[in-house]
């Protein structure tokens, strides 16, 4: 047992010694920013407050954020979170207490994330295209005590105020005033706390709430998260100093997560409200960007573009472009490696776990679709039904156990225990593991279809049919049926200019899949409905009302 434990921790050293030296870090610490991340470290700091109090007391002229064309420097952000946890503080919020923050993309989410945590307090993420009805779920739930909202959606906030009773002097616009509330920039102006406080809040992300009402993972801030940033960076070409490009919505785990790594490493995270397919490609050759996190639907979009828009765009500085978030079809890959060059990065990961796998580029090539290998230090075991560990290619529910494991659900307890077996968790994944060492997800344990007795993953299928080259999305679903029990019903969307009919696509499918997996019914969309980070709703599909071809 010792053994093992020295050994664990010796893997561990070595590692964090692989990517100090190979991203570059060293080289930007000085003895004053070495003794503040020691000082900083011991006081049990370890978040993204902790990341701007070193680097701001070791390079405070240093770019953090460039948005909207004003630069951000990581002295100026320090600051501005010091000022803000005692303006909060001088409010009446304390340690223990939480807000909800409704913002859109900009360094605000930040500030106001690690304002929280830096007093011991709590941030709640909501995505700001919530009703104000889905918001007054969220600040009851959580038990905000405020909120801090985008000034663009002050009719929601009114709304929202008037549903939960929440007074307006406990609403603050963020990038914006609004008459009858507070700024908060108004509440910047109490001196700042000491440079002694020590973080200890937590995050709530609330997961994506794609088959129900959505459930509040608990982030507690540790080494921990550290470690398991450092693991991902090893498997990556991410490097301090790099230009990290966000246009994945911020109060999502993946554009606050690898903009949060970013600036671990000391770079500079370029922050766009959207993402828009031609301009995300110039701001990669004017911007010098060298990584970016999108969603396979922003790639999806992106692929459509015209050959001659990539022909004509510089992407020599670009080395990693990761994507998760949703299921990314093999096709779809390999289309993008073909033009992007070999820097894509598949991960794999949830609110509830953080990073579990990455794919890079060779792996993406040798086996298409796949969510690439585990990341260092993370544990994962595919089991069945009755939790025993699945032969290598069977279909098995995925459970993984690593450092960033949240804590729980919020006030769900039944949720949290049904998720977790010895120490695992699993988010509902089902998956296999092919003979390249691979993992492959397969479907979500909820979607899986039976037909005429046969397990029928949605996946597989869906994979098949945007092999076709007229296809550029699809989705499939089980519907119910008198003599199979459940029939398979195609949503398709087609490339621009491209047309195909059910009957092709069917006979494309049998030709390549056995007879339960050929879809009987096919519907033909524009676009499939999706949340913001590209996971396709289902539920919505199963609502379809529609016409719907038979064949």
């Amino acid at each position: 047992m010792l053994t093992d434990r020295v050994k664990n921790v010796t893997d561990k050293a070595t590692m964090f010694a692989r990517v100090v030296a190979r991203t570059g870090i060293w080289q930007d610490i000085n003895a004053k920013g070495l003794l503040g991340a020691v000082r900083t470290l011991a006081l049990g700091g370890s978040g993204p407050s902790a990341i701007f109090r070193i680097h701001g007391r070791n390079a405070p002229h240093k770019i953090a954020f460039e948005f909207r064309g004003r630069a951000w420097t990581y002295g100026g952000i320090d600051r501005r979170i010091d000022r803000l946890a005692a303006g909060v503080r001088a409010k009446g919020i304390g340690r223990g207490d939480r807000v909800l923050a409704i913002l859109k993309n900009s360094p605000e989410v930040f500030v106001v994330n690690s304002a929280m945590s830096r007093m011991g307090a709590g941030a709640v993420s909501g995505s700001w295209r919530s009703t104000p009805r889905e918001l007054e779920y969220l600040l009851r739930h959580s038990g905000a005590k405020a909120v801090f909202f985008e000034a663009e959606l002050a009719e929601s906030i009114e709304a929202l105020c008037a549903l939960a009773e929440l007074p307006k002097d406990r609403a603050f616009s963020v990038n914006g005033e609004v008459d009858g509330f507070a700024s908060l920039d108004s509440i910047l102006r109490e001196p700042p706390e000491t440079e002694g406080a020590v973080q200890e809040g937590t995050v709530i992300i609330y997961t994506s709430g794609t088959t129900g009402k959505p459930k509040g993972a608990v982030r507690k801030f540790a080494t921990g998260q550290i470690e398991g940033f450092f693991s991902f960076i090893h498997e990556t070409p991410m490097r301090a100093n790099d230009r990290h490009l966000v246009v994945c919505p911020m109060y999502h785990s993946t554009g606050l997560g690898f903009a949060g790594m970013a600036l671990m490493l000391g770079g500079t995270c370029v922050i766009e409200r959207d993402f828009e397919p031609e301009k995300f490609l110039s701001i990669i050759e004017r911007e010098r960007i060298t990584t970016a996190a999108i969603v396979p639907t922003m790639l999806h979009r992106l692929m459509a573009l015209p050959d001659e828009a990539f022909r004509k765009t510089d992407l020599r500085g670009l080395r990693a472009v990761f994507c998760g978030g949703a299921q990314l079809p093999g096709a779809l890959g390999t289309r993008a490696l073909d033009r992007l060059g070999d820097v894509l990065y598949n991960f794999y990961g949830a609110t509830e776990t953080g990073l579990v796998t990455v794919a890079g580029p060779q792996e993406l090539r040798r086996s298409p679709g796949t969510i690439g290998h585990s990341v260092p230090g993370t544990e994962i075991v595919l089991l069945d039904e009755g939790g025993k560990p699945v032969p290598r290619g069977s279909v098995g529910e995925l459970y993984a156990r690593n450092a960033m494991l949240v804590a729980g659900y919020h006030a769900d307890d039944d949720a949290t225990q049904s998720s977790m077996r010895d120490g695992f968790f699993s988010v509902g994944d089902l998956a296999t593991l092919d003979e390249h060492g691979c993992f492959h997800i397969v479907g979500r344990k909820r979607d899986m279809v039976i037909s005429g007795g046969v397990n029928v993953y949605p996946v597989e299928v869906e994979e098949c049919i945007a092999a076709h080259e007229a296809v550029a999305q699809a989705a499939v679903i089980g519907v119910e049926d008198s003599e199979w029990g459940e029939r398979l019903r195609a949503f398709v969307v087609l490339r621009s200019g491209v047309h195909v009919n059910a009957g092709e696509l069917k006979a494309f499918v049998r030709e390549r899949l056995s007879g339960p997996k050929v879809p009987r019914e096919w519907v033909f969309l524009e676009h499939l409905p999706s949340n913001p980070t590209g996971k396709v709703l289902k539920r919505e599909l199963r609502d379809w009302a529609g016409d719907v071809e038979r064949c």
